[in-house]
């Protein structure tokens, strides 16, 4: 089994209902394809360095999961057509790293 990162960037102005529906779309398409999702992080509401399609912030979600390609294949093909959606990425490494969560807040 190979074990990928994907991150996605929804519009800011979706419902918490509508990023619901995101989360277990997507998720669902990864096991419905015999992957197995290891961790979901949400890193939330950030702002863009430049918009992207007149967006200035994103609401981003970060699937580590592991399975085959066609399940990569099957996201992205889901993805191009989905208008609440404004970028995505799919990273594939030897072991996903479990410990670290880089967006969340540091404790003082």
């Amino acid at each position: 089994m190979n074990c990928y990162e994907h991150t996605l960037i929804a519009k800011q102005d979706l419902q918490k209902k509508s990023l619901e529906e995101i989360k277990t779309k997507y998720q669902s398409i990864i096991e419905k394809n015999e992957g197995k999702v290891v961790k979901l992080e949400e890193w939330g509401l950030m702002n863009f360095s430049i918009p992207i399609k007149q967006n200035k912030r994103g609401y981003y979600l970060h699937f580590k999961f592991e399975g085959e390609g066609k399940i990569v294949e099957e996201l992205e093909k889901k993805e191009r057509i989905d208008d609440q959606l404004l970028r995505f990425m799919t990273v594939k490494y030897k072991k996903l790293d479990l410990k670290n969560n880089f967006f969340s807040k540091k404790e003082s």
